[in-house]
């Protein structure tokens, strides 16, 4: 079909119209007579319509009712269709009751007479339990009766199945000729929206509308535009101030790095110098030290040699005694006083060792000292040697003994020292 053929109005009035007609849309027959009238009519006829999507107003589910479903069902179906689910217990409750009834009856039979429990339980009830039970509860009522109402229970049945599967087929006949007015209506419809489209384009006023629209569109994008470039600008100019500033902090930070450079590179060198005084006292103090040790072991030999000299002379003073305890009585004194010179002078070289053995600890305990604190070797060594220097040398001390040993009175017929002999 042409475009032409598609948008005649004439024949799209036509269908409309049928449309309407059909029981299905009678929800919307009037709207629906109305849009044939203006598609028949003049072209401002039209203009009411232009803005409205036909398709979405009107191929709705709610547009196309069911036809032939039938109306709203007498409440007693629903009633039977609730009783029909209690109703099949009802032949249940028939068949145990008349059981409970023969029962009892044949309770009653067999305490009034014993041997009728002989006989067989079906013919007993049959015949009444011979008048214990009466004719409604016989077996032959009892089945009559559950078989009644099983084959009532099978007509409601049949009846209410029967029923529904008719209202289900009219439901699904209904649903289908909606479906089939609904497949007549959307064509229609799609072609009065063609027509209704053209017409919107090509009317005079809905143009201006679509430009006064544009205009206002267009006005308020460029209010935008113009307060965005406002908002830049400003931007702009907060963010060279802040250029500015960060330029000017930079320099600020390079001119306070320089000093900092410089007071590192002083701190450097100065690191650098106190390291090699540092080594070089270091090296100094073990010079000292080991001019130390060999001070203290020069002091202790000395020692030894005044022990070595002292045993002499002591021994050379014994045998002098004896000779003299052996010729004179005088001699007992003279000889009571060299050893008592004698023991004077051992006792000051004890003295003197022990002051020796005193300095040497010393010496060890500044040695420590030093080692600890370099800065105060130089002091702690001077004391060193000034205790040092107190102890006398070797030859000055063997001279004084044999000065004294001299100057003591000799016996006449003292024997002479060893030493002299040789």
């Amino acid at each position: 079909m042409s475009v032409s053929a598609l948008m005649d109005r004439q024949d799209i009035a036509r269908k409309i119209r049928e449309l309407a007609t059909e029981p299905g849309l009678a929800p919307r027959k009037s709207e629906l007579s109305a849009l044939a009238d203006a598609f028949t009519g003049t072209t401002q006829d039209l203009d009411p319509w232009a803005d409205l999507d036909l398709l979405h107003a009107y191929a709705r589910p709610e547009s196309v009712g069911l036809v032939g479903a039938g109306a709203e069902e007498h409440r007693a179906w629903s009633w039977l269709e609730a009783l029909l689910g209690a109703l099949v217990f009802v032949p249940l409750m028939m068949t145990w009751y008349g059981l409970t009834q023969a029962s009892s009856a044949y309770q009653a039979l067999t305490g009034a007479d014993p041997k009728a429990a002989s006989r067989p339980f079906l013919q007993l009830w049959q015949s009444g339990f011979e008048g214990h039970l009466t004719g409604a509860f016989t077996f032959g009522h009892v089945a009559m009766g559950a078989t009644s109402a099983i084959a009532l229970l099978f007509a409601l049945v049949l009846v209410h199945g029967l029923r529904k599967s008719s209202v289900t087929r009219r439901e699904e006949s209904a649903q289908r000729d909606a479906e089939r007015l609904s497949r007549r209506l959307v064509p229609v419809l799609t072609r009065a929206q063609l027509v209704l489209n053209t017409h919107r384009l090509s009317s005079p006023v809905r143009f201006a509308a679509e430009l006064t629209e544009a205009a206002a569109t267009l006005t308020r994008l460029g209010n935008r535009a113009a307060k965005a470039q406002k908002e830049l600008a400003a931007a702009a100019v907060v963010v060279g101030g802040a250029v500015e500033k960060a330029e000017g902090r930079l320099a600020g930070i390079d001119s306070s790095v320089r000093p900092l450079e410089d007071a590192a590179d002083r701190i450097a060198e100065a690191v650098r110098d106190g390291g090699k005084q540092v080594e070089s006292a270091v090296s100094g103090s073990g010079v000292m030290v080991r001019r130390a040790l060999e001070d203290v072991r020069d002091v202790s030999g000395a020692v030894r040699d005044v022990l070595d000299s002292a045993g002499d002379r002591v021994e050379d003073s014994v045998n002098t005694l004896a000779a003299s305890q052996r010729s004179f009585t005088t001699g007992i004194e003279v000889a009571s006083d060299v050893s008592a010179q004698v023991l004077t002078r051992l006792g000051d070289v004890a003295e003197e060792s022990a002051r020796g053995v005193a300095a040497s600890q010393d010496v060890v305990r500044r040695l420590a000292d030093q080692a600890g604190a370099l800065h105060e070797v130089a002091e702690r060594f001077g004391g060193l040697v000034d205790a040092l220097r107190t102890v006398p040398a070797p030859a000055d001390r063997r001279g004084r003994t044999a000065v004294r040993l001299e100057k003591a009175p000799q016996p006449e017929d003292a024997v002479p020292p060893r030493g002299s002999a040789r």
